[in-house]
């Protein structure tokens, strides 16, 4: 057995990073990409491993060498990689490939360490290591049969987005016999090569020789197995996350601010939304306009004031829409005056935009960081301020304060000439929620000093489409916001989603209620993890103690490394005075069982 390395590329989408660099020695958390699949290679029983090199090909020679850590290293030179393609590339390895069986290996890949394993403990001679199609991938795709026969490859045009469950990306790694190459590869290579050019691609001369044989080339599905292709600058930062070192691995994940969805298959138990709404057909309406949205201008601020208004009952001119409640945070604390009282430990959106010296933070005298009302009251009747943030439920440890007692608080700030802020981007998640909510013109109108946020992303389950509410009676105070964000700070999806809502507030508030009810499941399961301590929440998380001799950091990894589940550790949030906590969402049943087994896993093994 032999491996072949196509390393010719120019790399022309990595930039910087290949304009005097083979594409193979970009570094990916440090090691260059050639040295992770030589050390792979290595590891195996091979006669050489050949590498058709181009740009900067005579350095990668003098990097490399004629050996690796005992692996022989022969090099084919492609003189006019600029003006050909890979199947030019292989073209000049086809001797090669009639002498021995072949391990094809693209150099742009970082995988696994098992996927060769995978190759090499199948029986069928003729392999080709293929992943379910999912949203990231681009390339050759392949439709197999239930005996994993390559039954047809999908060339760019003939790609259609209402077939992708049927859809197999091929993961440039290859297993051909020498026979194979022999009697079938190289003589429909020299062919395709002579009658159509060499500025072409290999995989298309799989293409004929699987449509006139399908039998002649197996696929092999990979399951968990992780791999990606490093093809430009967002490639390689995701291929960094996802191979990163155990040290770096929070840091990598936690460093995105989102973006999961370039991970198809891991959970995000970090990022807060509503499992539920999602499967109203407010979006099958929103998908079903989605050329129109993105040919079009959004409206401007006073269309989307009346639309908010609409939808969540408020007078125009008590409210604001933003990109996001992060856009509105940001300008209100710029605006807000003095100093500052928080509830710590608390989200850090908030102190995070105001000087560190102007905060007045109250920290709970409990364990579970239980609180009320009367607690700030009595607090910041000593400890004066000119604003103080109240988010309810609290961010992260779910405390709630009933909103009757909101209303107290916002009578005391009132007479007090305090700036009461409540967000209440949880307050959905809530029993009885519906009677939570300060969003009603008499309750902002009896208290002008009372700001209400609420993130909409969060409570509809939306994050994609950026949009959050800030509401007040103090319409001095919602002009200047207004005049601070630009004329188009909602995008057309999001003033869709105000426009049709009202047509789906049943299927919102089904979906509230089916949130509670898994919640409070999920609830008696975590509950059941010996390692845990739970705190109670009336939000979509809960906060949980990590109990000895389990450490929140070790647990994250865990979670992200074997279980490919993504979950937060709050240990180094202020107020928590060095004791192991972590936030863990609520999302769907399905994917909440998957946790719960993970923990049950972990609780077995300790």
């Amino acid at each position: 057995m032999q491996a072949i390395i196509l390393a010719a590329g120019l790399g022309r989408r990595l930039k910087e990073y290949t304009k005097n660099n083979a594409k193979c020695m970009v570094e990916v958390n440090g090691t260059r990409l050639i040295d992770h699949l030589l050390s792979q290679l290595s590891q195996l029983k091979l006669n050489r491993v050949v590498i058709v090199v181009g740009h900067e090909g005579k350095a990668l020679m003098d990097y490399l060498g004629t050996e690796y850590k005992g692996l022989k290293i022969e090099y084919v030179v492609n003189p006019v990689y600029d003006k050909t393609n890979n199947i030019y590339s292989l073209f000049l390895a086809k001797e090669q490939m009639q002498e021995d069986d072949t391990l094809l290996i693209e150099s742009d890949l970082i995988f696994d360490d098992g996927m060769l394993d995978l190759l090499l403990q199948s029986p069928f001679p003729n392999l080709a290591l293929v992943a379910k199609y999912e949203t990231w991938m681009d390339g050759t795709m392949v439709c197999i049969d239930k005996e994993n026969n390559i039954v047809n490859f999908i060339t760019k045009a003939a790609f259609n987005y209402k077939n992708v469950d049927q859809y197999y990306k091929t993961v440039n790694i290859y297993k051909f016999s020498k026979e194979f190459s022999r009697t079938k590869y190289v003589p429909f290579l020299e062919a395709y090569t002579k009658s159509v050019g060499n500025n072409e691609y290999y995989e298309n001369v799989l293409r004929i020789i699987s449509f006139l044989n399908s039998h002649d080339l197996k696929a092999l599905p990979i399951t968990h197995e992780k791999w990606y292709e490093i093809d430009d600058k967002q490639d390689l930062d995701i291929a960094e996350a996802l191979f990163a070192e155990e040290k770096d691995v929070q840091r990598k994940y936690y460093g995105r601010y989102g973006g999961y969805w370039r991970f198809p298959k891991m959970l995000d138990y970090c990022y807060l939304v509503n499992p539920y709404f999602n499967e109203s057909r407010i979006i099958d309406e929103l998908e079903a306009n989605f050329r129109t949205l993105i040919a079009e201008y959004p409206s401007g601020m006073k269309v989307n004031s009346l639309l908010a208004s609409k939808c969540w009952g408020v007078k125009e001119e008590y409210i604001i829409p933003g990109n996001g409640a992060a856009e509105l945070i940001k300008a209100l604390m710029e605006l807000l005056p003095g100093t500052l009282g928080i509830i710590r430990p608390t989200f850090e959106e908030y102190p995070n935009r105001r000087d560190k010296d102007g905060l007045v933070a109250f920290f709970p005298q409990n364990e579970d960081f239980r609180y009320s009302a009367q607690d700030l009251m009595d607090f910041y009747s000593v400890h004066r301020v000119d604003s103080i943030i109240l988010i309810n439920p609290d961010n992260p440890s779910g405390n709630y304060i009933p909103c009757k007692d909101v209303i107290v608080l916002a009578q005391w700030a009132e007479e007090h000439e305090v700036r009461l802020i409540v967000d209440e981007s949880f307050v959905d998640f809530s029993i009885r929620w519906e009677s939570n909510t300060l969003l009603h013109d008499n309750i902002l109108e009896s208290y002008p000093h009372l700001v209400v946020m609420k993130s909409i992303s969060k409570s509809y389950g939306v994050p994609g489409i950026r949009l959050g509410i800030l509401c007040s009676s103090d319409t001095e105070l919602i002009s200047q916001m207004k005049s601070m964000v630009s004329i188009w700070n909602i995008n057309s999806f999001a003033e869709f989603f105000m426009q049709i809502f009202n047509k789906y507030e049943k299927d919102y508030k089904r979906a509230c209620e089916k949130f509670i009810a898994e919640r409070d499941d999920f609830e008696k399961k975590l509950r059941q993890i010996s390692f845990l301590r739970v705190m109670p929440s009336q939000a979509n998380y809960f906060l949980c103690e990590i109990l000895p001799p389990l450490k929140a950091h070790e647990l994250v990894l865990i979670m992200l490394m074997k279980y490919n589940i993504l979950t937060r550790d709050c240990s180094d949030k202020s107020g928590f005075d060095g004791k192991q906590y972590m936030r863990i969402a609520v999302r769907n049943h399905e994917d909440n069982a998957r946790l719960i087994e993970a923990f049950r896993q972990i609780d077995h093994r300790n």
